[in-house]
């Protein structure tokens, strides 16, 4: 049975459950650079297990909503932050653990300049760019083993605007 799911806006509190919003919001921790750079930090927990952290540069593809979500996944030896590497808003689609399948997924559209650090095991959609050019900068795991799990739904969720 499908069902809908309906973009929320990306708070730090109700993200919370699935990792840390990275934002340059509020004043900076500190000034650096003789007073010139303001510096936000230790904004994310990079939780890599077995191997070592990297930094990426993905570019995907746009999406348009209304979305069709089948499938989830997670990683279970490392955390993902996807900081895009322009001043558009991207969608976050992530899920609940339930007793080792996704729960009911939430939607999740950003606010310009906002990126997003996944917590590593926390289920969660594919990237999604709602606008071109799609480029992020991803800072996660890089090791071997297995670090994928997929998890297809009986049927599709649609996710759409409020």
């Amino acid at each position: 049975m499908s069902a809908d799911i309906l973009i929320e806006p990306l708070t730090p509190g109700a993200f919370a459950p699935f990792g840390e919003v990275l934002e340059a919001a509020g004043a900076p921790d500190r000034l650096i650079n003789q007073g010139l750079c303001g510096r936000w930090h230790d904004l994310a927990r990079l939780d890599i297990a077995d191997g070592r952290p990297g930094l990426s540069l993905f570019r995907s593809e746009t999406r348009t909503l209304p979305l069709k979500l089948g499938m989830v996944e997670r990683h279970p030896l490392g955390s993902q932050a996807f900081i895009p590497m322009s001043f558009d808003p991207f969608l976050v689609i992530v899920a609940p653990d339930d007793g080792g399948v996704p729960g009911r997924p939430r939607a999740f559209r950003t606010a310009p300049g906002q990126g997003i650090n996944i917590a590593r095991n926390a289920w969660h959609g594919v990237l999604t760019p709602l606008h071109a050019p799609g480029l992020f900068a991803v800072i996660d795991r890089i090791g071997a083993g297995a670090n994928l799990e997929e998890h297809w739904f009986p049927d599709a969720y649609t996710v759409r605007d409020a």
